[in-house]
């Protein structure tokens, strides 16, 4: 088969390149008119999204393991895919104060690709594979994103990956492409999209959505949130310091200068201050009811509680 022909297979056979029925005439419209269109497609991706849950609940319990292993967690994607997947990544560590390298991503082509194209590095099967072999290790766990589920960056890492016995998970849009040897594939159908192929509109807004809920369900399931609360934030300046005494007052309902105190005595140690107001026991007991707890703030009252009832 010539590679003309390849492409043209490819395309019919992946939604997301095929023409939307629905969208034929979007350029007959009002701009007002072409953006209700182009709303009315978007309010099919949490619909999409919530068929894949199931999957993505074992992708993260997966990823919850392999993290307290001592392992990491690996983004692999190309294009919008990959910038994506950078963008969570990089947002988790502020966010939730998490080692650096728990989350690592690799973009196909390089830190360049985060801000314009490079041509072809999608195809780079064989960089897909390098960057496994330079970086992921036994017990990581590899997670691939590609809209068309056929990326060879994406599809030649998760293979080296598990060669080298890494947990791997694909997140595809395409229920037509071939499975690969994967642990978990999530298939999040958004079908073809409001411009035929612009996979950065319904598969990337899927993506975002599938990306942010999988690292938000490990960071609760790690202990890094309290209640809905961000209690294992870094406070790196003055808002965030801010944010630290509105949420220690919202957890416990304590005063603006009892926060203050508290978060001062702790060392600037959000979860410390929280279990020493909530349980009312010195800093020190409360340092080493979160040890015990591994970092769990509710287990660790839980541990507190017990003691002053035993």
């Amino acid at each position: 088969m010539t590679p003309g022909r390849d492409d043209v297979a490819i395309r019919v056979e992946s939604p997301t390149e095929a023409r939307n029925p629905r969208t034929g005439d979007i350029d007959r419209l009002s701009t007002l008119d072409l953006l209700h269109l182009i709303n009315d497609e978007d309010r099919h991706v949490p619909d999409a999204v919530s068929a894949a849950l199931p999957d993505l609940a074992r992708a993260a319990d997966l990823a919850v393991r392999a993290l307290l292993a001592g392992g990491r967690v690996h983004y692999v994607g190309a294009g919008t895919s990959g910038r994506l997947a950078t963008l969570d990544a990089a947002e988790l560590v502020p966010t939730y104060n998490i080692p650096a390298d728990w989350f690592l991503a690799h973009q196909a082509g390089g830190p360049d690709a985060m801000v314009r194209a490079v041509e072809g590095a999608e195809d780079r099967g064989d960089e897909g594979a390098a960057r496994m072999r330079d970086h992921a290790a036994p017990g990581d766990l590899v997670v691939g994103v590609t809209a068309s589920g056929r990326t060879p960056f994406v599809l030649e890492a998760l293979a080296q990956a598990r060669r080298l016995g890494a947990g791997t998970v694909l997140v595809s849009n395409n229920p037509s492409a071939p499975a690969p040897e994967v642990d978990v594939l999530i298939t999040v159908d958004t079908g073809p999209e409001a411009i035929a192929g612009s996979t950065r509109m319904k598969a990337g807004s899927s993506q975002k959505l599938v990306l942010t809920s999988f690292s938000t369900a490990i960071m609760v399931r790690l202990g890094r949130t309290y209640s809905n609360l961000m209690v294992s934030m870094r406070a790196t300046n003055a808002k965030l310091r801010g944010r630290t005494v509105r949420i220690l007052r919202e957890a416990t309902g304590s005063s603006e200068n009892e926060c203050v105190n508290a978060l001062s005595d702790a060392n600037g140690d959000l979860k410390i201050a929280l279990v020493h107001l909530l349980a009312d026991v010195p800093i020190s007991r409360a340092t080493e009811a979160l040890i015990h707890a591994h970092g769990h703030v509710r287990q660790a009252l839980t541990l507190l509680s017990a003691d002053a009832t035993g």
